[in-house]
């Protein structure tokens, strides 16, 4: 584990290394795929920053809410610190952002969640990298599987092995990856969304049967009903599009 790397003499947060690397890949994705679809490229550095804006501010506000605690003992601390960012409030938060910067340059259509879906997938991807190497926390129960490993000077230090979640989900947030880009010339506007919704909802759903997070209801973690949330969500999707059109792209027309 290195949560920590120096540089002249600066130390720097591995997770932040890895944080960063997200939002320049994401960026490459959409520069790319705004340049296929026609648009301006320069909306790629628009969408990054409305998204990161958003998702701090959301991953923050989030963290708050399930620990109103911390905010009554330390305000400022809690709302500025550089600790307490929550993925799925970072997800909302930078949806909101995105979905503003959207409406106001016009571009709130299926193509804008399609072309949103790829990097979000990616950008989780290579921050699950982030928790690996930082051993923050994020990793699963016990285990003696063979691929069980400790995080003995991880920010969270454990001395069990333990699932390595985070590799997991790099894996399976890369494929998902994989598959969207593949496909975001085969399916029509939208149906790449639904398929991001669903199969980002069950990555996490079942990765959570082995990690350490505590049963909220109904023997489910809080993450799991809120990515079956995401699942219904893409099922209803995609079955309005099936409805509307179907899910194959529209025929050219001469």
């Amino acid at each position: 584990m290195q949560p920590d790397i120096d540089v002249l003499g600066l130390s720097i947060k591995t997770f932040g290394v890895c944080f960063a690397f997200g939002f320049l890949a994401a960026g490459a994705v959409v520069s790319r795929r705004l340049k296929e679809l026609g648009k301006p490229v320069d909306w790629a550095y628009e969408i990054v920053f409305s998204s990161l804006v958003g998702g701090l501010v959301g991953a923050r506000l989030y963290f708050l809410v399930q620990h109103p605690n911390d905010f009554k003992d330390d305000p400022l601390g809690s709302l500025f610190g550089g600790t307490g960012l929550v993925w799925y409030g970072g997800a909302i938060g930078g949806a909101i952002g995105v979905l503003l910067w959207a409406w106001r340059r016009k571009f709130l259509s299926l193509a804008m969640f399609d072309l949103c879906c790829v990097p979000l997938a990616l950008g989780y991807a290579i921050g699950r990298v982030g928790c690996q190497i930082s051993g923050d926390g994020d990793y699963g129960r016990a285990t003696d599987l063979p691929w069980g490993m400790a995080y003995p000077k991880g920010t969270v230090p454990t001395t069990q092995d333990v699932h390595p979640t985070p590799i997991y989900e790099t894996i399976t947030m890369g494929l998902l990856t994989w598959v969207l880009w593949r496909y975001r010339d085969r399916v029509r506007p939208g149906v790449l969304f639904g398929w991001y919704l669903i199969g980002g909802g069950l990555e996490r759903f079942l990765v959570e049967f082995v990690r350490r997070n505590h049963d909220t209801a109904i023997g489910l973690t809080g993450p799991q009903i809120e990515s079956l949330t995401l699942v219904v969500g893409g099922l209803i999707w995609l079955e309005v599009l099936r409805r509307r059109g179907g899910w194959s792209p529209a025929p050219a027309t001469a």
